[in-house]
């Protein structure tokens, strides 16, 4: 009987401990909230640009390269420029590459050709060097900040700050009225993916020579019944297909209210594009939804 006891009590210390530490986190989580974007996405984030970019610094190769030909973590790398050049010890610089969709054949999109070229090259962002030791004519760095994995011939830039800029407290509205500002399109997004939620990267072609500027927050929406995606679809579902009904007035797509999809915020910017980290969302983005300044 007594250990019955005993075991109920500890039972009940257990769980009102676990309770207790349940909470405790619980309270702990509510009080953190982000009020800006974290430096993952500001480092890598990526940047489209029609501005050339200077290729003279680049990776030669790292270490254990005998059998490595990708470096990352904290590998170190060496650099085609050293004291000769002006490099010094602790100087930062970030690994970028150009790159293409290895399914540039396949659009999403009716548009998406032609408004990719006009945005310029895509530089994915590799990660952030710190030079640890200098030599004549070369260096080498410490990764210290690795988005992706970096290779020999990569392109190395000095490091330029990346302001983060601070999450609005606005809570989006559904039946927002046109901004009345400038509006543009989703063209695509990092990892050319064609589908995105919160917390995703998509690049928008509205950029700096648009007065576009870092902060600057974009609403992500779409009209109803366009049919500018390059997938097949069934023209005028709603009143072709049997057993959808039909009205007495067929409404084209600008006679429809907008659907309101997210919203996002800028946080670098080319001439011809932003990019974007997607705050909010509703329901799916795709490349070919429309986005407007808010």
């Amino acid at each position: 009987m007594h250990k019955k006891i005993g075991y109920r009590i500890l039972y009940m210390g257990l769980t009102l401990g676990l309770g207790l530490g349940l909470a405790s986190g619980v309270a702990r989580a509510q009080q953190y909230v982000r009020t800006s974007p974290s430096q993952t996405d500001l480092s890598c984030s990526g940047l489209i640009t029609d501005q050339p970019v200077p290729k003279d610094a680049y990776l030669i190769s790292g270490e254990n390269s005998r059998y490595k030909s990708s470096f990352s973590d904290t590998d170190l790398v060496y650099i085609n420029q050293g004291a000769e050049h002006g490099v010094k010890v602790g100087d930062q610089f970030d690994v970028i590459r150009p790159i293409t969709d290895a399914m540039a054949q396949m659009n999403w999109f009716k548009y998406q050709p032609a408004l990719s070229r006009a945005m310029g090259t895509r530089y994915a962002d590799l990660g952030r060097l710190r030079v640890v030791h200098v030599e004549p004519k070369t260096s080498t760095a410490q990764i210290n900040v690795g988005c992706d994995e970096m290779e020999r011939g990569d392109i190395v830039r000095p490091s330029v700050a990346r302001p983060a800029p601070q999450f609005h407290d606005v809570k989006l509205d559904l039946f927002a009225a046109p901004s009345g500002k400038k509006t543009a399109m989703v063209v695509s997004a990092k990892d050319y993916s064609v589908l995105n939620g919160s917390g995703t990267i998509i690049y928008v072609n509205l950029g700096s020579a648009q007065g576009v500027q870092i902060g600057n927050y974009f609403r992500v929406f779409r009209y109803q019944g366009t049919h500018i995606e390059s997938i097949y679809q069934t023209l005028n579902t709603a009143y072709k297909v049997y057993g959808y009904g039909s009205t007495p007035v067929a409404y084209e797509w600008d006679n429809l209210p907008r659907q309101i999809l997210g919203e996002g915020i800028v946080l670098r910017t080319g001439p011809n594009s932003a990019t974007v980290l997607l705050t909010t969302v509703r329901l799916e983005v795709y490349a070919g939804d429309y986005v407007e300044l808010e």
